[in-house]
């Protein structure tokens, strides 16, 4: 497959860098007679999961082909031509986020490589949080590396496992691996799908006439036309070959679950259904329970669109205050605008959101967001507000304070750029320039999303990002902060 190098500056943060972003979403298809225009669909159904690239890799039954490309799938993968050239009836698809600097075709996925056994492919959603630990001790054994991602880390252990199987070489490369990770793989025997122990990031399986399908969200089978069978299991490797004999095995024993709650915040799309529970009625219930902790006198309850919305609803439901869309959102503003300054750069609130004036010029505003990361974006909407003549603006945040950067496949900032981390709730209030500043508490976003109050010793989500309280060990992390320590001079906010 064509590499193509570039420097790599921050793999994890967008071109605002004030919004947090998930870093991919897969798609898989086993015994499907159009598996890579399947594969295709299903990617364009996530595509809000990445919007940087995408790759599909495809197989006949005797050889691998792929296809990969920077930019949305419908750039890539809409012509037939496209389709033609991934024949067979077993395909898996990627699609990864924008990074700042980029990451090039290199790192687009599904990786694949020729292994002793035979072809194998990988499309990965999460983060190894010990991947630069692992990749140097495989260097120094002879590995060479052709990416710069952390999937390419699996590849090598699954290559230098001794087990006879590659089923069992997998689940050996993966009790070397710690972090997030959803995983669908391609071997020239069928499809493996697997989640990480925790279930940290969501998986899916599905099934259209003969083929059964795995995806991020379940919105992808609707899509499709497919209907949804159940989640994989954390923990949990299913292998489906191409007689239609599908095998679960659980390797990992049987931890305390601990999926991503922001995937109920913001990441998946709310017509899908996560840990059992529809994302837009979490959403609409965060957004009622948001209201009972932080009611506010205001005339009209306004989303910042469009992941805002839902919890928008639900607090003007809560509250009896009118839902109006105070914000348009433009539809039409790309993440490759030309910004030819920064002052042009700055002005990328208006290019994508416009104050409805005529609705909110003299009202009390309530503002309605799914969270505030380094806070420039909320600040520059309600100075918007405000110079569309809102008497008042409060502003009411549908997830706690994004205090702690995430290393489990979420484009957080680094702590110290993280307005809760750097400031408590009033100097926030008055950074963004807004009448009041309320969020949902942990225990409240909880009870939202169907679950109880949280468990402080065994908690029922991953939530680091706002508690951090990891799940895991961060190996990596841990070895970059002792280095830091050691060195005379060195920042101790690096970290």
């Amino acid at each position: 497959m064509p590499m193509t190098p570039l420097n790599v500056t921050h793999p994890f943060l967008d071109c605002d860098g004030d919004k947090l972003r998930e870093e991919c979403g897969i798609f898989g298809a086993i015994r499907a007679n159009d598996a890579a225009a399947t594969t295709a669909l299903g990617l364009h159904a996530l595509q809000h999961r990445g919007q940087e690239a995408a790759g599909i890799v495809s197989f006949d039954g005797k050889e691998f082909f792929a296809s990969r490309g920077l930019g949305h799938v419908a750039e890539n993968f809409s012509s037939s031509e496209a389709i033609a050239a991934l024949p067979g009836h077993m395909a898996a698809g990627h699609v990864r986020y924008s990074t700042t600097g980029g990451s090039g075709l290199r790192n687009v996925q599904p990786l694949y490589a020729d292994l002793a056994s035979g072809g194998f492919a990988v499309a990965h959603n999460g983060n190894i949080s010990n991947a630069g630990t692992l990749r140097k001790d495989l260097v120094n054994k002879g590995s060479i590396f052709q990416s710069t991602s952390d999937t390419e880390v699996i590849i090598h252990l699954v290559a230098t496992s001794r087990y006879p199987t590659i089923a069992d070489r997998l689940v050996d490369a993966l009790r070397l691996v710690e972090g997030a990770y959803a995983l669908i793989v391609m071997t020239p025997e069928g499809m493996i799908a697997c989640r990480d122990p925790l279930g940290i990031r969501p998986l899916v399986m599905g099934r259209m006439g003969d083929a059964i399908l795995f995806a991020s969200e379940t919105v992808a089978f609707d899509v499709v036309g497919a209907e949804v069978i159940r989640e994989i299991e954390p923990g949990e490797l299913v292998l489906v070959d191409f007689a239609g004999e599908i095998r679960s095995v659980r390797p990992f024993g049987s931890p305390a679950p601990r999926p991503c709650i922001f995937e109920h915040v913001y990441f998946s799309r709310p017509d899908s259904v996560f840990a059992g529970r529809s994302v837009y009625e979490a959403r609409k219930a965060i957004g009622m329970q948001l209201a009972l902790e932080s009611p506010c006198e205001a005339d009209l309850v306004v989303p910042v669109p469009d992941s805002g919305v839902p919890a928008a609803i639900g607090f003007a439901q809560q509250s009896g205050l009118p839902f109006e869309l105070g914000i348009i959102r433009s539809h039409y503003v790309g993440r490759t605008f030309i910004q030819p300054s920064d002052g042009a750069r700055h002005s990328s609130v208006k290019r994508k959101h416009n104050a409805n004036r005529a609705l909110v010029e003299g009202k009390r505003i309530v503002l309605i967001d799914d969270s505030i990361v380094r806070g420039t974006t909320s600040m520059k909407i309600v100075e918007m507000m405000r110079e569309a003549g809102a008497k008042e603006v409060h502003f009411r945040v549908a997830s706690p304070p994004t205090a702690h950067s995430c290393f489990y496949g979420v484009d957080t900032p680094e702590r110290s750029k993280l307005l809760a981390a750097r400031m408590e709730l009033e100097p926030m209030r008055q950074f963004i320039k807004a009448d009041s500043l309320a969020f949902i508490s942990i225990d409240g976003l909880y009870r939202a999303v169907g679950s109880q109050a949280r468990n402080k010793t065994c908690p029922q989500f991953c939530d680091a990002c706002f508690t951090g309280d990891y799940p895991t060990s961060l190996t990596d992390l841990a070895l970059a902060e002792q280095k830091n320590a050691e060195l005379p001079f060195a920042d101790p906010k690096a970290a």
